[in-house]
């Protein structure tokens, strides 16, 4: 496939998932929490595979980062008030505030951007990185606000059934887009080869989301599972 038709694709495919949510937040048929929750977690699984259309150019990586962050743009002008959409604003902010947009979603689209430039498909440290932040700290609030259990002793806002979501929602997430990748050659199979680093990843990066940092999640977890990619893949 041409890389600038790829490059469409994976644009037109990123903005219907956004406006889908941004619609159904809008319409109140999803509360704007969990909305805010779905385009993280399903946001970046949908942009990573998406990487497979791309035909191998060296210029591929700088292409895809442009859909990351151009939206990431548009999250940073809609934060500040140059751009008025409320429907981005109930569907990725807590309360309705639009400079909440300037923390979580900004760190999240920064992540995406440098992940993909560094790594692409030449490993599977970003986009593993990319499926902790997605899938663990994503699936950690939602999994926390359902299921009542003890709070962590050294973080009192944090539950342990937060924390198991943080692991097992990273974990299956980052094994579903590797596996995906193995299938397709891209990496050296068998794929089990690479569950004990994904465990390991998810382990690391469950107690790094653990601590009690508010708004800075979408960089230290990713931060952390980069890094533990690096050493064991």
């Amino acid at each position: 496939m041409n890389s600038f038709l790829a490059l469409l694709l994976t644009f037109s495919a990123a903005i219907a998932w956004l406006r889908l949510m941004d619609f159904a937040a809008h319409k109140g048929w999803v509360e704007s929490r969990l909305s805010r929750k779905i385009i993280h977690i399903g946001t970046g699984p949908l942009f990573v595979l998406c990487w497979l259309l791309f035909p191998g150019e060296w210029y591929d990586r700088y292409l895809a980062a442009l859909v990351p962050g151009l939206i990431t743009v548009q999250f940073a002008l809609i934060g500040l008030g140059v751009v008025k959409d409320e429907a981005s604003v109930q569907a990725m902010s807590r309360t309705g505030n639009p400079k909440e947009i300037l923390h979580g979603p900004l760190f999240y689209g920064i992540m995406f951007v440098a992940l993909t430039i560094l790594f692409w498909k030449d490993s599977p440290v970003g986009m593993t990185a990319l499926m902790m932040l997605c899938g663990g700290d994503g699936v950690a609030d939602v999994v926390g606000r359902r299921f009542k259990s003890p709070r962590l002793a050294h973080s009192p806002e944090k539950s342990v059934a937060g924390s198991l979501g943080v692991f097992l929602g990273g974990f299956l997430l980052a094994s579903a887009v590797l596996a995906v990748y193995v299938a397709m050659g891209i990496f050296a199979a068998p794929f089990l080869g690479y569950v004990p680093a994904l465990l390991l990843v998810a382990a690391a990066s469950t107690v790094i989301e653990s601590f009690p940092q508010k708004d800075v999640d979408n960089f230290t977890v990713t931060i952390v599972a980069a890094l533990m990619g690096l050493w064991l893949f």
